[in-house]
């Protein structure tokens, strides 16, 4: 797959969290386990991103080695973090979160492969997953909440064009029980085998697809 088959060069944003991340997930997980777990997405993640044939920076709220993705170390809040890196872009950039690990290189040139101005993909419940912005250096970002509909009015009033692109492997960010069970089904890298061998299953039992650990439902 060649993203500079439109462009010479992007670069992507991965924000991220090393310790006591995925606080959401704690009652099915350790915090060493959510620490682990948080770093093989994070691998799946850095893997598509260089697939494309392109490159990563991390940013990490506290220190974090990382072989294949440079690191910046930003103590801040995640707009604020982001918002200090976009202004020393010097080429497209693609912000994207650590916690997808179902993205595909594939899936990822669909979005850097847009004639638009910038692309974003929702997260699902109003979140902003993915954004990929031609200009970065004069677009700001504010996550939480309704973001994506916020980012998508930053860029109306910068006169900017969007594509929207609907995607459910790279809008199906891993935060709750519920979402392993997507992950387990539809996933294909490590994080999914990362879960079959610390003891998670798929079952049928209830009538629908859930997951199981240690002989119990957890979503």
């Amino acid at each position: 797959l060649e993203a500079n088959r439109y462009y010479m060069y992007f670069h992507a944003l991965i924000p991220f969290r090393p310790v006591n991340p995925k606080t959401r997930l704690s009652g099915v997980l350790t915090q060493e386990e959510r620490e682990e777990f948080a770093q093989v997405m994070l691998g799946d993640v850095i893997s598509a991103v260089r697939r494309t044939g392109c490159t990563a920076t991390l940013l990490c709220t506290s220190k974090y080695e990382c072989r294949d993705a440079l690191v910046a170390i930003r103590r801040e809040g995640l707009n604020e973090a982001i918002n200090w890196a976009l202004p020393q872009f010097h080429c497209p950039a693609l912000i994207i979160m650590s916690d997808l690990p179902m993205v595909t290189p594939g899936s990822l040139q669909r979005v850097v492969s847009t004639k638009a101005d910038m692309a974003i993909v929702p997260g699902l419940g109003g979140g902003t997953n993915i954004l990929f912005i031609k200009n970065p250096e004069k677009f700001h970002v504010e996550y939480y909440g309704f973001s994506f509909r916020r980012h998508l009015q930053i860029a109306e009033e910068l006169g900017m064009t969007v594509e929207i692109i609907d995607s459910m492997r790279m809008s199906t960010d891993v935060d709750e029980p519920a979402d392993l069970v997507e992950l387990m089904i539809h996933g294909h890298g490590n994080a999914r085998e990362w879960l079959y061998n610390h003891g998670f299953t798929l079952s049928t039992e209830s009538g629908r697809v859930s997951v199981v650990r240690e002989g119990k439902e957890i979503a």
